[in-house]
């Protein structure tokens, strides 16, 4: 592939067509491949380019509300051009949970606030080399948050024992939807 040059300001102007905290129709722009821009979210949700972290806040999260999961991999897209940049795990951290009524409201390191429920699902994955659990959030169009490992632990505070069987486990409920977040304690020994 080739690394996209001018690319940047192009990205930058398209996030800021969205009126607000909005987001632009990212989902309607189908513009030709550019190539790469040298972006990478780590892990830990710190966005770097060129190897340097991205210190403002406000240019992350700008680029957040443009970027879109494609089935070739994560791309920063614009009315006018797609460039493919690299995801570590989850594009975003979700940082806080709350609840309120039937709802769990997430917030991520970028701002978004995900409320919990049939289209926004929660899923926990057993990392394959510590066994720890990867608890995550659907955020939008395919885009997750990696839930905090202080936040899951809220979250297993809230949890009540559910399922049959097989799916007997521990749950959370979210506007009318459950999950199962892991297994009943007595299982874990």
């Amino acid at each position: 592939m080739t690394k996209a040059s001018g690319g940047l300001e192009g990205v930058i102007a398209a996030a800021k067509q969205a009126p607000g905290r909005g987001l632009p129709p990212v989902h309607l722009w189908n513009p030709a491949h550019c190539g790469d821009i040298d972006i990478v979210i780590k892990r830990n949700g710190l966005w770097f380019h060129e190897g340097t972290p991205i210190g403002r806040e406000a240019l992350v999260r700008l680029f957040s509300t443009v970027l879109r999961k494609d089935p070739e991999g994560y791309v920063l897209v614009t009315p006018v051009e797609k460039l493919s940049i690299k995801v570590e795990d989850a594009p975003f951290i979700a940082v806080r949970v709350d609840r309120e009524g039937d709802a769990l409201r997430f917030i991520t390191n970028v701002g978004d606030i995900v409320e919990a429920g049939p289209d926004n699902a929660i899923r926990v994955e057993m990392d394959p080399d510590t066994g720890e659990p990867r608890p995550y959030l659907h955020v939008r169009r395919g885009l997750e948050a990696l839930i905090a490992r202080p936040v899951f632990y809220e979250l297993a505070e809230m949890a009540e024992e559910g399922g049959e069987d097989d799916e007997a486990g521990m749950y959370v409920r979210s506007n009318g939807a459950s999950f199962r977040i892991g297994p009943v304690e007595d299982d874990v020994a």
